[in-house]
């Protein structure tokens, strides 16, 4: 099931059965695999490989040179940075077959990834998180964290819209305030 208004450039593959939501758009030497369920207004760049058996939700933007292997979950508004890696099993070797291995990542609402870093398999991206360029994540990330680092560490928080947080925890950008309520772990209060 592919919306009509779907935009695939005439290099990329798309398999069946897709489905694909309305606006997104499919762009050069993408290869979506089976199964695999795009939401709507999402973009993929060149040469990503997504399949089979994923799930990227509405809103995604994967820049080029990502593969998003069987068990990835995208909810909506992610943001992949270019040639950022995903892994699919935890010891790889190319004499043994280990498909069958393959560890789901889940990538909470509105994360962030940054171009050249890598998510070891296994883990979940919290919500509003941001993955500096070139970090390793090697365990589960709380939602708004900003991580850096190899291994990626927590080094500060960040809003919804991006914005680094000081220590008053107030979005520069929107005014949105924000709590700890224990140790890596922020919610959002309200707005001001």
């Amino acid at each position: 099931m592919i919306a009509k208004d779907v935009f695939v450039h005439e290099s990329a593959y798309v398999d069946e059965p897709v489905e694909i939501g309305a606006g997104t758009k499919i762009w050069h030497f993408v290869h979506v695999l089976a199964n695999t369920k795009i939401g709507k207004n999402c973009v993929l760049g060149q040469n990503v490989m997504a399949g089979p058996d994923v799930i990227i939700g509405d809103g995604c933007k994967i820049q080029n040179n990502v593969s998003l292997y069987r068990g990835i979950v995208l909810e909506s508004n992610v943001f992949c940075g270019p040639s950022c890696v995903f892994t699919n099993v935890l010891t790889p070797r190319a004499h043994i077959e280990r498909k069958t291995e393959f560890c789901p990542t889940l990538v909470k609402q509105g994360a962030t990834i940054g171009a050249n870093a890598t998510v070891i398999c296994g883990h979940t991206l919290g919500a509003f998180c941001m993955i500096a360029a070139g970090a390793v994540v090697t365990r589960n990330v709380p939602d708004y964290a900003l991580m850096a680092g190899i291994p990626a560490r927590r080094i500060g928080w960040v809003g919804r819209s991006g914005e680094v947080l000081g220590s008053d925890l107030v979005c520069p950008r929107t005014g949105e305030r924000y709590a700890e309520t224990g140790e890596d772990m922020l919610i959002l209060c309200e707005a001001e």
